[in-house]
């Protein structure tokens, strides 16, 4: 008997063994820095003072969520990233329901509304700054004074976007972005709907919205809150638009820029350090969400 358990003990340990350089791998590159990053949280360490660095224990964290600049960043990432997720989740359902439908030319309008997401983030972040944006050069402005010649007017409005409305042109830009990747993930939804209960559902007379509402809309729910809890997690990281487009000025900075102003600016590192680790915490937080979702998409297409 022992024998036996020695000889399974073997076998499970081979079937394990190609994974181990994996796992110690990503232990290297994401356990210990984030080990360093809280062991960092605990200590006063500041390069504007580096003889007075030491335990600091809580003291860190406390600076953190009494700090004001801390509370308005906060703020402004719930504000972005909920304005965010939202629109790109309903322009992204009606896009899917589009693309769900047959056409000539489907997989070349799909190539082309998928192209945003595959645009570098900064490059994204650029492109509206200066390409749309700029009230000299930029498109929009070009349009309004285009429409306004239409009428006879040589004064239309140019707006500066990015002075007016700082934190809607960052959602503007986040929402180009995200909104092909919540599509993705409601067209492959969409086509995962059983056929037959829709076509017994026209064939009983219901209307597509009633189709939509008591089969599709239901069916989606879980494709909605994983694509709404995985916009979450990359919305609330993100700091390209937010760096790029209005440098954190005019109250559009979030989390990772005030995390970036305490650290390079600041030169703070125990409280930057307290302040990854808070933003790590509640990331986690929402991943677990969303891992949960996977699963019971995973158990649902399993059962089927």
């Amino acid at each position: 008997m022992a024998r036996a358990r020695r000889t399974q003990r073997a076998k499970d340990w081979a079937r394990r063994a190609p994974l181990l350089p994996a796992l110690v791998f990503l232990i290297i590159v994401t356990q210990l820095p984030f080990v360093a990053t809280v062991v960092i949280s605990f200590t006063r360490w500041n390069a504007m003072a580096p003889d007075n660095r030491g335990f600091a224990a809580f003291d860190n964290y406390v600076a953190v969520f009494t700090d004001s600049a801390m509370r308005s960043s906060v703020l402004t990432t719930v504000l972005l990233t909920v304005t965010v997720v939202l629109v790109s989740l309903l322009l992204g359902l009606g896009l899917a329901l589009l693309l769900d439908r047959s056409f000539r030319g489907r997989g070349i309008v799909r190539t082309l509304l998928i192209t945003p997401f595959l645009v570098v983030p900064v490059a994204s972040a650029l492109l509206w700054k200066h390409a749309l944006y700029n009230t000299s050069y930029g498109l929009i402005n070009g349009v309004l004074t285009w429409i306004w010649g239409l009428f006879g007017s040589d004064h239309p409005p140019q707006p500066d976007w990015m002075t007016d409305s700082p934190l809607a042109a960052v959602e503007m830009s986040l929402i180009w972005q995200w909104t092909p990747f919540m599509m993705l993930i409601l067209l492959a939804g969409l086509q995962s709907r059983p056929a037959d209960a829709v076509e017994a559902a026209r064939m009983d007379g219901a209307s597509a919205f009633d189709i939509f509402r008591y089969l599709t809309l239901p069916h989606l729910r879980r494709y909605l809150e994983l694509a709404a809890l995985l916009g979450t997690i990359y919305v609330v990281q993100n700091f390209d638009a937010v760096f790029t487009i209005t440098s954190g000025g005019l109250g559009t900075a979030n989390l990772p820029y005030t995390i970036y102003q305490t650290f390079y600016q600041a030169h703070d590192y125990g409280r930057a350090s307290a302040q990854g680790v808070v933003v790590v915490l509640c990331s986690l937080l929402v991943a677990t969400f969303a891992l949960r979702s996977v699963s019971s998409l995973l158990r649902e297409e399993v059962t089927r």
